[in-house]
C-alpha cells in the first residue's frame, strides 16, 4: 500500500483509496442534503455503525469506544459519515471524525477535529491525534476535548 501511495503522490495523482474516499463523500453529501434533521441523526447513526462494523480488529475496537464516548459526552453532535469515515457534526458542520488506520493503510488511527471544533488553546494547538490503542486516561482526555469542541 505504501508503495502505491508514494508512487501516486510522486506522479501528482490521487491513490485509489483517496479516489474511493472522494466518491464516498459525493454520495454522502447528496444523501445528507435530502434528509430532515431527525432523519439525519437516525440515518447518520446507522451509517456510522455500519462503517464501524466493517472495520478490521483494532480499528473497530477504537471506533466503537469513540462512538460511545462522543455520543455520551456530546449528545448534541449528529453522527454521520465523512469521506466514508465516522464523524460527528453540529449545525451541519463536522466537528470531530475518526480515520481508521486501515482506511489508507497507515500505522495508526487518527482522531481529528475540524475547524468547527472550539478546541483552540493559544496560538498553536493540535487538531488531530494518532491512536494505536485507547486507554482510560486517553478516553478522559478525549471526553474533555469533545466537551470543549461543542462549547
Amino acid at each position: 500500500m505504501a508503495d502505491k501511495t508514494a508512487t501516486a503522490k510522486k506522479a501528482g495523482t490521487f491513490t485509489e483509496d483517496e479516489k474511493d474516499a472522494m466518491r464516498e463523500r459525493a454520495k454522502e453529501s447528496k444523501a445528507q442534503s435530502r434528509r430532515d434533521p431527525e432523519a439525519q441523526k437516525i440515518e447518520g447513526t446507522k451509517e456510522v455503525l455500519a462503517k464501524i462494523a466493517d472495520m478490521p480488529g483494532s480499528d473497530r475496537t477504537i471506533a466503537e469506544r469513540l462512538h460511545t464516548l462522543i455520543t455520551e459526552t456530546a449528545p448534541v453532535l449528529v453522527p454521520r459519515t465523512y469521506y466514508g469515515m465516522p464523524a460527528y457534526s453540529k449545525d451541519g458542520k463536522v466537528v470531530v471524525f475518526f480515520k481508521p488506520a486501515s482506511k489508507f493503510g497507515v500505522r495508526y488511527a487518527t482522531l481529528g477535529f475540524e475547524d468547527a471544533a472550539m478546541i483552540d488553546d493559544g496560538e498553536m494547538f493540535p487538531t488531530s491525534y494518532g491512536i494505536k490503542e485507547l486507554v482510560p486516561a486517553d478516553e478522559a482526555r478525549i471526553a474533555d476535548l469533545v466537551r470543549k469542541a461543542v462549547s
